[in-house]
């Protein structure tokens, strides 16, 4: 695997790349960083070129400090910036999870003609989670922790006890003991510790918006790029109504469920994550 570092859209973005031939490119979320998807670069770095960065704010990318960076707008810019450098003119795959699940949403519905593909893991598309926010009391109860993630003691809660809320969160939330070995978590731990990042991670929160969820869905695109959404149904921050009526919004849909997965279903079920996407999109 190669490190390289590019600035695109006004930041630098660091990454890591496996492999050549078509481009498929892995959004991590929170508070994770572009090891999340170790394994997936190694399986399609056979007969692809894979890429996995550390989103803006995380680990060795760049971190600006204003919470205005930190927009959706931005984040998806940061995506077009990255496959011009690593695809320029060439649909790629797009993979995401959790915060990188939603940007890839978003950088579905304002370049399509940029995708082959489109996976999507345990993220919900913005207007479904909107509409289960206003209507959901459950949905509503399980996103509470983050309004502390948008204050202004975020950082030091984050950072007390040697990351102890970050570790609870991550390590402790998977369903299996083992997901996360004691080399990833000195990775997570060291990823955190980086310059800024907390902030950086934070901010994703404090800059978002959900969109009001009165009338109809259409003030967010139709999606038409092929999408795949793979759903671990025991998240307890994102619940399985964020799957309801998806296909309304997302015409050319597969959605496989993965009944004992969690939010971290990619550390979970990591085989499984990489034949379900390898089946998708083809050899």
């Amino acid at each position: 695997m190669k490190h390289e570092t590019v600035n695109v859209n006004g930041v630098d973005i660091h990454y890591v790349t496996e492999g050549s031939g078509p481009a498929i490119l892995f959004l991590h979320g929170f508070p994770e960083l572009w090891y999340a998807w170790k394994d997936q670069l190694a399986a399609f770095g056979t007969d692809h070129q894979a890429v996995a960065p550390d989103l803006r704010g995380y680990n060795l990318s760049g971190k600006p400090i204003e919470v205005s960076a930190y927009t959706v707008q931005n984040l998806v810019g940061d995506v077009k910036g990255l496959l011009d450098h690593i695809s320029p003119g060439k649909p790629a795959v797009l993979v995401g999870h959790d915060w990188g699940g939603i940007t890839a949403w978003s950088f579905a519905a304002a370049l399509p003609d940029y995708l082959s593909h489109l996976v999507i893991i345990n993220a919900p598309h913005p207007a479904i989670l909107a509409r289960e926010l206003a209507n959901n009391p459950d949905q509503q109860k399980a996103m509470g922790y983050t309004a502390a993630l948008r204050s202004p003691q975020a950082e030091a809660a984050l950072q007390a006890n040697d990351y102890k809320a970050l570790a609870t969160a991550l390590f402790d939330g998977a369903a299996r003991p083992d997901a996360f070995s004691d080399e990833d978590r000195a990775i997570y731990r060291e990823a955190w510790g980086q310059p800024g990042a907390l902030t950086g991670l934070t901010n994703y929160y404090r800059a978002s918006a959900v969109p009001p969820a009165s009338g109809p869905l259409a003030y967010f695109p139709t999606i038409h790029v092929p999408t795949l959404v793979l759903w671990g149904e025991k998240d307890r921050a994102l619940l399985p109504g964020n799957l309801d009526g998806l296909e309304a919004v997302v015409p050319n849909l597969k959605i496989e469920r993965i009944p004992d997965g969690t939010h971290w279903v990619v550390h979970e079920e990591g085989p499984l994550i990489t034949r379900a996407i390898r089946e998708f999109i083809g050899s």
